[in-house]
Formats: C-alpha cells, sequence, structure tokens
C-alpha cells in the first residue's frame, strides 16, 4: 500500500508544545493528529476484516458468510475514505494555520525592530510551520 502523507503524531506534539492555546477549540494540527488517528484505526479495522474474509475456508463458506465479511471490508472502506478526506483537510489547515501565524508575528513587529529582536520575538512561529510543514509530510505510522 502506498505510504499516505500524514501529520505524524510525534511531530504535532512538538507543535502543541510551541502553541499554547486558552480557548477549548481544537486546533488545526489537534484535527490533524485526530484525524491520523481515526485512519490508522480505519486501517486495523479493514487489515482484520479483509483478514477474516480471506480466511474463509472455500470448502464450507456459505454465500452468507462471504457476504457478511465482503460488507465490512466495504463498510471499512468507506470509513477510511471518509477520514482519508479527513485528514488531508486536517493538514493544509495546520500548515495554513501555522503560515498565517508567522505572517502575523512578523506583521505585528514594531518598524525599529532589530533583525535580532525579530528573529527571537519569530521563533515559536518559524518553528512551528517549520514542524508542521514536515509533518505533512512524513508517512502515516500506525
Amino acid at each position: 500500500m502506498k505510504r499516505l502523507p500524514v501529520i505524524g503524531v510525534l511531530c504535532i506534539s512538538a507543535v502543541f508544545g510551541l502553541s499554547a492555546c486558552s480557548d477549548d477549540s481544537s486546533s488545526p494540527a489537534e484535527e490533524a493528529t485526530e484525524a491520523a488517528a481515526d485512519v490508522c484505526t480505519d486501517l486495523g479495522e479493514l487489515k482484520a476484516d479483509n483478514a477474516k474474509l480471506k480466511a474463509l475456508d472455500p470448502a464450507t463458506a456459505t454465500k452468507d458468510q462471504i457476504k457478511e465479511a465482503y460488507d465490512a471490508v466495504q463498510s471499512d472502506w468507506e470509513g477510511l475514505k471518509d477520514n482519508l478526506t479527513k485528514l488531508k483537510q486536517a493538514e493544509k489547515d495546520a500548515v495554513k494555520a501555522a503560515a498565517e501565524d508567522l505572517k502575523k508575528g512578523y506583521e505585528d513587529l514594531p518598524g525599529d525592530t532589530t533583525g535580532q529582536e525579530a528573529l527571537t520575538k519569530l521563533q515559536p512561529q518559524i518553528q512551528k510551520l517549520d514542524v508542521t510543514t514536515a509533518a505533512a509530510s512524513v508517512g502515516l505510522k500506525c
């Protein structure tokens, strides 16, 4: 199976450490982490149900047993497709949010800020964007 580009859970934990939120709404990074976990769960279910279908004995399996196993695989696939779509959107949202945070931080710098002061003040946003973009290119590790 192709490796799926997603935001890795370990990389996201670094993003959480860099972006302290005071509200209860989930951040794009949290949504990406949740979507990645859902994809891993769906992949596990798909693999398990496909193994059940594969394990059916052609000599003794009834058509109803085959249909039941097939339906389970199809149901797993539908859930996986939905969560892959959510994951892709969550990845985009996380990178967009990090880039916008950097833009806002830069635009909020006073006009008399030195280069050293600017880099010091922007370091959290720079790091967040770096981690988020790197994580978006990492394969899912379930």
